[in-house]
Formats: C-alpha cells, sequence, structure tokens
C-alpha cells in the first residue's frame, strides 16, 4: 500500500513512465508486425475485390446496354422482314386472284363463244328443217291440186306426162 499512497497520475515517475513507453512500443510493434499487416493487407485485398466487383458490374452494365441496342435492333430487322414477307404474300395473293379471274373470263368466252355457236347451227338446221318440210308441205299441197284440176281433163293429163318426161331427161 506504502506505492499506492505516494502515487500520482498527475506527475507520473521516470520509472513508470519508462516501463509504460517501453511495453507500449514492445506491444505497438508486435501488433504491428503480426496484427496490423495482415489487417492492412485484408483491407487492401477487400478493397481490390470492391473495385474489381464495381468495375466487372460496370462492365456488365455496359455489355447489357450493348446487347439491349443489339436486341431491338433484331427485333427491328425481324419487324421489317415479316412485313416484307406479308406484302409478298398479298402481291402473290393478288396476282393469283388475277390470274383467276382471266382464266375464269376466259373460260367463260370460250364457253359463251361455243354456245352462240350451237345456237347458230342450231338455228340454222332448225331454218333449213322448216324450208324442207314448207318445200315439202308446198309439193304435197301443189301435188293435191294438180291432181284434182287434172283429174277430168285428158288434155291436161298429157301435157303433164309431156312436162314430167322432160324433167326426167333433163
Amino acid at each position: 500500500m506504502f506505492f499506492l499512497v505516494e502515487f500520482s497520475p498527475i506527475r507520473p515517475e521516470f520509472g513508470l513512465f519508462f516501463w509504460t513507453l517501453t511495453i507500449f512500443l514492445a506491444f505497438f510493434f508486435l501488433m504491428r508486425k503480426y496484427a496490423f499487416a495482415p489487417i492492412v493487407t485484408a483491407l487492401k485485398e477487400r478493397e481490390d475485390s470492391i473495385t474489381d466487383a464495381l468495375a466487372s458490374a460496370d462492365n456488365a452494365r455496359k455489355e447489357m446496354s450493348n446487347l439491349k441496342a443489339e436486341n431491338e435492333n433484331i427485333l427491328a430487322q425481324a419487324r421489317e422482314e415479316r412485313m416484307q414477307m406479308l406484302k409478298e404474300a398479298k402481291d402473290i395473293a393478288a396476282g393469283i386472284v388475277a390470274e383467276s379471274k382471266n382464266t375464269a373470263k376466259a373460260e367463260s368466252s370460250k364457253i359463251l363463244a361455243s354456245a352462240q355457236q350451237d345456237i347458230e347451227n342450231m338455228k340454222a338446221k332448225a331454218l333449213t328443217d322448216i324450208k324442207n318440210q314448207s318445200g315439202q308441205l308446198a309439193i304435197s299441197i301443189a301435188e293435191k291440186i294438180l291432181k284434182k284440176e287434172l283429174a277430168g281433163n285428158p288434155e291436161q293429163q298429157a301435157f303433164v306426162s309431156s312436162m314430167m318426161n322432160d324433167m326426167k331427161l333433163g
């Protein structure tokens, strides 16, 4: 207890000061060599890894924006190709429809011309038949009239016979 009575923290003695400083410096050098160096190295590595991670994230962000722009370009090209294909399909469809219309018109014209020709042929045949029948009817009527007129007169019968002979020969 004797030492505690004379102890004053405001006025340290040289021995206490010397040993405190010696222990502090020894502890400081030991901590510096075995604790601070690994801590500083670990902090430096951590700082480098964070910097690398930030740079990597920045590169990834730039790459994503480039990919996004590239995807938009590809989508725009795909839309344009789709529109071109639709236009070609519409043109082909219009061509097929026009070709079908032209074929149908040509076919209908051909059928109509054939039908008109058939009508003309039937009409000519009917007229020929009518002429033949009217000719036969006229001959039949003329024959009956002549028979009636010539039935009682022998002079007229002789004239008709001579005419018939002339016709057969001539």
